[in-house]
């Protein structure tokens, strides 16, 4: 997703990363759309979801998924960036979806009030980068149709891939840069326009915006040792942003483990370890806008 604002990054330059990340959460996804399914009341009620929007959709592969899910529907890539809008229409293409796909760039969360009235709006890892987390669950709600569906899938738990012990360093380095993480994302909050100081209670922040809660499901995406090739091309990504991004926030140990994790050539490097794995969990919450009787 590409809010105008945050800081640094790139997300058009981010879109090869994004998209390999999403896809190895695929089985996770569908899982979370099957669920919606339910939650709207099952096939005859699927039948009736007009449109899907997934807002800050990145290179598409949720919206995608989400387009099967739905079979009846006309699905939104909502985004910011023009570069990760063009990933989604290619995405869409490449997977025979015809017109049912299409995109709307805009500002986020300036353009929420552009949104076409929806049945139901997928937002994951988005809202965390607006400002105003509570005022743009407010301007999702107000795009829902009666008696439509917002998901929003955020935070969850950070991923784990390698044991406690890998052998190099001091043990127990994933914890440690969870820690950092954790604190560079409270900086990042603190910096964005607007930034407000927000209890991450999904579920109250869900109903202040005038939605029924609906129930909060944690998928997990499982890919036990070893790992197949684009998994690992993945974690090398990971560490490598990491080692970027946290680095002087790091002991000078736990700075060398990481270059050696991200050695190309070491067999002890992330692309050769036997011991790698991948285990991820993405918490979905929902809530639906009052019926109309």
């Amino acid at each position: 997703m590409n809010p105008h604002h945050t800081g640094d990054l790139d997300w058009d330059a981010m879109g090869a990363r994004l998209e390999r990340e999403a896809e190895l959460h695929t089985p996770a996804l569908d899982q979370s759309a099957a669920w919606l399914r339910e939650l709207l009341g099952g096939e005859g009620a699927v039948a009736g979801v007009g449109r899907v929007l997934d807002v800050g959709s990145g290179p598409g592969v949720a919206a995608c998924r989400l387009a099967r899910a739905f079979p009846f529907a006309d699905v939104v890539a909502v985004d910011g960036s023009a570069g990760l809008l063009e990933r989604a229409a290619q995405r869409a293409a490449a997977h025979h979806l015809g017109t049912r796909l299409s995109t709307h760039h805009t500002d986020l969360p300036a353009g929420f009030a552009t949104l076409p009235a929806t049945d139901v709006i997928w937002t994951s890892q988005a809202i965390h980068h607006l400002g105003d987390q509570a005022a743009a669950l407010k301007a999702l709600a107000a795009a829902l149709r009666p008696g439509g569906l917002l998901a929003v899938a955020e935070r969850g738990l950070p991923p784990r891939f390698l044991p406690r012990d890998i052998g190099l360093g001091r043990p127990g380095l994933q914890a440690r840069l969870d820690a950092a993480a954790e604190d560079r994302f409270t900086v990042m909050r603190g910096q964005l326009p607007g930034a407000t100081a927000t209890v991450e209670d999904w579920p109250a922040l869900l109903a202040r915006a005038g939605l029924i809660p609906t129930g909060t499901r944690t998928f997990l995406t499982d890919l036990p040792a070893p790992l197949d090739l684009p998994a690992r091309e993945h974690l090398h990504i990971h560490l490598t942003r990491l080692r970027d991004q946290l680095g002087e926030h790091l002991d000078t140990a736990d700075r060398t483990t990481l270059e050696c994790l991200i050695d190309g050539d070491a067999r002890t490097g992330i692309l050769w370890r036997p011991d790698a794995f991948y285990l991820a969990a993405t918490t979905v919450h929902t809530a639906r806008a009052c019926p109309r009787f």
